[in-house]
């Protein structure tokens, strides 16, 4: 069939020669997952149609991430009735200390191109990156992936977002997104497939363009998808044991509107309190003292996140309270070996295990009232952190570094010069 490369998945996944934008599906699920934060409410709609089996015990995952370790004894209740309902079905549990789910479900193989990928959390058109449709859905329907293997779904419209040019010095992938959420505001692609094009995306690195996809969230995008790179195909060779069959779009298909961005007039971004769309270039931002920040999260956890991020601290003593967590065990050992925690502890940063926590406003690093933070998540809506009244301003790693450093928002390319 000619089509994007969501109308192309989905397709395959509902056994249908060609789909069109607006059709209503039923689509086979290759992998679903839940987590701490959504489980219990998962649990309860399985409870409430009195069934509880997977219809494939492999194709369903869970991951303890959100408060991890617990931080109440209510969330411990939580986790270990997820401990006790995997040891029932023979589901694979993730747990404490494996990290945060959209960095553990690709790493351990179980995001194939070509596929439908279902979590109940909104970032899961992370996943996009590695070619598969994925997206975030409500417990409920979780549920019901989770019990019959089948999701529906409606095909959404496509936009095509060709990004052109390079990043320049001390500007990462975080600042591009953080520009084209800007651009195209929050929300400004509800329902909508975002397909990214450019040869830039071919020399980025897996972890550069699961921070792009992990964003489409914040514009309200169903699905974040890139094709295939040949560095995400040798990444995806070291995990998965089948065969890669990416997706690609036609040349001829259609789209609900093209948008273009160079990234060669990219600098570090920042986006400001209280809404993610309100960016601007950190040129423009003005003295904002900092009391806390934080590297980590499911944008920005990853080790080349934290390579640049002990680059800039390297020698250097913080001069805000910095908080850094790995995004997985493994990215936390790479880490280790190559003496970047060590670095960053020198600095003064406090290192956590891999978690959710202070992103999601969950324990390790809740702001208090009138605190201000920069963080390398993905929202700063009032309260995302901790107090109402407390601010959050989202930056590259690069830039949350440099703000350390100074105590302030800073520009981070003095420090890579």
């Amino acid at each position: 069939m000619k089509g994007t490369i969501a109308q192309k998945i989905l397709a395959k996944a509902s056994h249908k020669e060609e789909v069109n934008p607006g059709d209503f599906l039923v689509v086979d699920v290759s992998t679903i997952f839940v987590h701490d934060g959504t489980a219990a409410l998962v649990f309860q709609a399985m409870n409430e149609m009195g069934l509880e089996k997977p219809a494939d015990s492999s194709d369903f995952v869970m991951c303890i991430d959100h408060a991890a370790p617990s931080p109440a004894a209510q969330m411990s209740d939580i986790h270990n009735e997820m401990r006790r309902y995997a040891e029932r079905n023979g589901v694979k549990l993730y747990d404490v200390g494996y990290g945060i789910c959209h960095q553990i479900i690709p790493s351990e193989g179980r995001v194939r191109p070509g596929t439908v990928v279902i979590g109940a959390d909104s970032h899961s058109v992370t996943h996009g990156a590695f070619n598969a449709f994925s997206t975030g859905v409500g417990s409920t329907d979780a549920a019901i992936a989770i019990l019959t293997g089948k999701i529906w779904l409606m095909v959404p419209e496509t936009v095509k977002m060709t990004i052109e040019g390079e990043l320049r010095k001390g500007v990462m992938s975080k600042d591009l997104i953080l520009s084209i959420v800007g651009t195209v505001g929050a929300d400004g692609l509800n329902y909508m497939a975002i397909e990214y094009h450019g040869e830039l995306l071919e020399r980025l690195s897996v972890d550069s363009r699961m921070t792009i996809t992990n964003m489409g969230a914040e514009m309200g995008a169903k699905a974040s998808l890139m094709t295939v790179s040949d560095k995400t195909s040798e990444w995806l060779r070291e995990r998965i044991q089948e065969g890669i069959n990416p997706v690609f779009p036609d040349e001829d298909a259609s789209y609900h509107e093209q948008l273009l961005f160079s990234a060669d007039e990219i600098e570090p971004m920042v986006a400001e309190p209280p809404n993610v769309d309100n960016v601007r270039p950190v040129s423009e931002i003005g003295q904002v003292e900092i009391d806390q920040v934080f590297i980590g999260s499911c944008t920005n956890g990853r080790i080349e996140d934290l390579e640049i991020a002990a680059k800039i601290l390297r020698g250097k003593r913080s001069k805000a309270r910095c908080i850094v967590i790995p995004a997985s065990r493994e990215v936390y050992l790479q880490a280790l070996e190559k003496g970047i925690l060590e670095t960053l502890l020198r600095s003064g940063c406090a290192v956590g295990p891999p978690t959710c926590g202070p992103c999601v406003g969950a324990h390790m690093g809740l702001l208090g009232k009138g605190e201000v933070a920069i963080s390398t998540g993905n929202r700063n809506f009032p309260g995302r952190m901790g107090d109402r009244d407390s601010k959050i301003y989202l930056a590259s790693p690069a830039t949350a570094a440099a703000s350390a450093v100074e105590g302030k928002i800073s520009d981070p390319r003095k420090y890579l010069e």
